[in-house]
């Protein structure tokens, strides 16, 4: 009798340790999260209605409480090294995308944390220091289908240099915002650099609308104040929810950036904060930012977004700041001459 309580306290065990892996939690852990504070310090830049849709599942499920700083990638950096250079960084993990967390890294503010749920990604989507690529936030080109008609729409990037739709293109000023800067810089990636060269000043000469950044273009081809954009291709999805009659060109191939999350080599938390990693990284918090429109690189988890799946994905260059001050003032003489 005793021998069959035993064994049927091991299965007990033993399924409690496997619903624990199936969520992406591992009890030990969760309960040592508990033991240093229970709670975990993010500073991102992930946009805050998909982190809080995480954070309160996370909450839920293991009882360790979230505090997320949210703010763009550079300020994001900023904020950790000066921490971090001072001896007091108040993060334990930083979220945020691949350009600030290489420049970071070099810094040597990471740890090396190898979590459980990264088998789930792809191995080209795995660096090995920072861990999985969670996200790839892909540019692509929008259309209003109220002001242009998919078959009257661009088929690709060269078509927008095409003469009917000068004044009728809105694009980020790669002047000033980084991430456009990024995109401009790299495609040679997709053209070659003697087409790539050619293309960036045939884009300046059709007199784009430029914006401070890419969601004030998507919001005016959302409402057709712009009929096309260069913008983040999730916006189709994300504004298409609100009613706007948005659609993405179908390029074969789309450039953007990917981002990461690493736990810091100085965390107040550590548990808390792999604990964190193996949730965030586990398929049901996966599902829930693709379902806000995100492409995430958990394998099989896509965007409810049409023909989200047959996008392949070119990681934009890396500048350095030598580099972006190079390049902003090279699209100066191009773009606002």
């Amino acid at each position: 009798m005793k021998r069959t309580l035993n064994s049927i306290i091991g299965l007990l065990v033993v399924a409690v340790f496997a619903a624990g892996t199936a969520s992406g939690q591992n009890p030990a852990l969760v309960d040592a999260a508990k033991k240093e504070g229970g709670k975990v310090v993010i500073y991102g830049s992930l946009e805050s209605d998909s982190m809080d849709a995480v954070n309160k599942v996370f909450q839920k499920k293991t009882g360790i409480q979230v505090e997320y700083w949210r703010a763009s990638a550079t300020k994001v950096m900023d904020r950790a090294l000066s921490e971090y250079r001072a001896g007091k960084p108040g993060f334990d993990i930083i979220l945020t995308n691949d350009n600030p967390m290489q420049l970071m890294l070099k810094e040597g503010i990471f740890a090396k944390y190898d979590s459980p749920s990264a088998k789930e990604f792809p191995k080209d989507a795995i660096d090995p220091n920072l861990g999985p690529r969670y996200r790839n936030v892909i540019i692509g080109v929008l259309y209003n289908k109220s002001q242009i008609s998919p078959a009257d729409a661009p088929k690709s990037l060269e078509d927008l240099v095409n003469p009917k739709y000068k004044g009728k293109l809105v694009m980020p000023d790669p002047t000033q915002h980084t991430t456009t800067t990024q995109w401009v810089a790299s495609l040679h990636k997709l053209m070659g650099k003697e087409k790539a060269d050619k293309y960036v000043r045939d884009l300046a000469a059709m007199k784009p609308i430029l914006v401070e950044s890419l969601l004030p273009a998507a919001e005016r081809v959302s409402t057709g104040e712009t009929p096309i954009a260069i913008t983040y291709v999730k916006y189709a999805f994300i504004f298409g929810k609100k009613g706007a009659p948005l659609d993405h060109v179908r390029l074969p191939k789309m450039m953007g950036d990917g981002h990461y999350l690493t736990l810091g080599n100085k965390a107040q938390h550590p548990n808390a904060g792999k604990a964190f990693i193996d949730f965030f990284l586990g398929a049901e918090s996966m599902k829930m930012i693709a379902q806000l429109g995100e492409f995430v690189n958990r394998k099989g988890v896509y965007p409810p977004l049409p023909d989200a799946d047959k996008i392949q994905f070119v990681e934009m260059v890396d500048l350095d700041k030598k580099g972006f001050a190079e390049k902003k003032k090279e699209y100066t003489e191009i773009f606002l001459k």
